[in-house]
């Protein structure tokens, strides 16, 4: 009787009692996965190392975590080794063992995590073939996925079809290959009139992780298409274009090309001969020598005058310029591009007899101001007919 009582009173309308036996009680939501960065470890390989950890959480607790470290292969040398390892998470502790990419070292991490406020400290040893390394890193922030992926540079540096040489130099080529086409890629490019800049030749840290490799070349702007042309119907390579180079828009003029071209070739004599004549005006100098290069297409002219310094020692002082002349743009084009370098200038003793040494402190100086060109720029633009950049309003004028 005292049941069926109880029972009755449970289903009563608004009953408390009612309603706590009819409904379940929900569970907390699990926390969501989450991916977090620590894109360095200060001190790590004497400050040298490149390095990108990253970790799945489960809200605050480590469930996974990838160690991605690039290094110099050799002390002080610009090569690079780099590994990827797995880490297995026991508590605050990441271990993991594997190998090199490069040299094939073993690689064996023992790190221990530790949260400090809002950032956290590492500490532990990193062994990479018979070396180890002690970790003691602190102050260190993690990133979001989106904070990281915002940190990230985008490599924008290849113009496949420039609409024009403003931007991009007309001389400068770039090809993106993959890394393990690199060596053959640039066997090719024996025996060609092409120049291959050093610098590209280091793989760095970008290129490990991605696994491409761009290599910058200088080639005479009349072939600079054709090469490209070659180089995307080869294997390996990504992308090929024009990208940044010597030019420098305040020194460049923009003129017809008829009068310097026979058929699709530069008169190079002639054009040499008439920059001359112009700087030998401006400079007050004589030309003492006129040199194409067939690998880059660019033109170096020396010039010489009696210098001012002492002038009862005879001193001879040397006045170069570089200049440049190809399309101003990739397509078919009636107009061509000519820029003209600020001059370098030395002196030397170059009178008969017995030579006065000189060295100029001044010339080393990178921050040095350009030299004045005695309007040498001017002069070739009113020559030529030229048109000058506008850099205010990114136009020709």
């Amino acid at each position: 009787m005292r049941a069926l009582v109880f029972g009755l009173i449970c289903l009563l309308p608004g009953s408390e009692m009612a309603l706590a036996q009819t409904k379940a009680t929900p569970k907390a939501a699990a926390p969501t996965a989450e991916t977090r960065y620590f894109s360095s470890l200060d001190g790590l390989m004497d400050g040298n190392a490149d390095v990108i950890l990253r970790e799945t959480r489960q809200g605050k607790t480590v469930t996974a975590a990838t160690l991605d470290v690039c290094y110099p292969a050799e002390k002080g040398s610009d090569r690079k080794d780099r590994f990827v390892a797995d880490l297995a998470v026991n508590g605050q502790t990441l271990t993991g063992s594997t190998q090199s990419l490069g040299d094939k070292l073993p690689v064996t991490i023992k790190l221990t995590r530790r949260p400090t406020g809002d950032t956290f400290e590492f500490k532990g040893q990193i062994g990479i073939g018979k070396t180890v390394t002690e970790v003691s890193s602190t102050d260190n922030a993690d990133l979001s996925e989106k904070e990281y992926q915002d940190n990230q540079t985008t490599d924008d540096s290849i113009a496949v079809a420039p609409r024009d040489f403003t931007e991009v130099s007309p001389e400068a080529v770039a090809v993106r290959v993959k890394l393990d086409t690199v060596v053959e890629f640039l066997k090719a490019l024996k025996g060609q009139n092409v120049a291959v800049s050093l610098a590209s030749l280091t793989v760095g840290c970008d290129a490990l992780r991605a696994g491409e490799q761009v290599i910058n070349i200088s080639v005479d702007p009349d072939r600079a298409a054709a090469l490209i042309a070659r180089a995307k119907a080869t294997p390996g390579v990504v992308a090929a274009g024009w990208t940044s180079g010597i030019i420098d828009m305040g020194r460049a003029l923009r003129l017809p090309a008829a009068e310097w071209r026979d058929a699709d070739k530069l008169n190079r004599d002639k054009l040499s001969t008439a920059i001359s004549d112009v700087l030998s005006k401006t400079l007050s100098a004589k030309l003492a020598s006129s040199v194409w290069s067939d690998d880059t297409g660019k033109l170096t002219l020396t010039f010489k005058r009696p210098s001012r310094v002492m002038p009862a020692l005879g001193l001879t002082e040397i006045v170069q310029f570089t200049a440049l002349a190809g399309p101003d743009k990739p397509d078919a084009t009636d107009h061509m591009m000519l820029w003209v370098s600020s001059p370098s200038i030395s002196t030397a003793d170059e009178a008969e007899g017995p030579k006065l040494g000189l060295t100029d402190a001044a010339s080393s100086d990178e921050e040095a101001e350009p030299k004045d060109d005695n309007g040498s720029l001017d002069a070739l633009a009113k020559d030529f007919r030229a048109q000058r950049w506008d850099s205010d309003k990114s136009a020709w004028k």
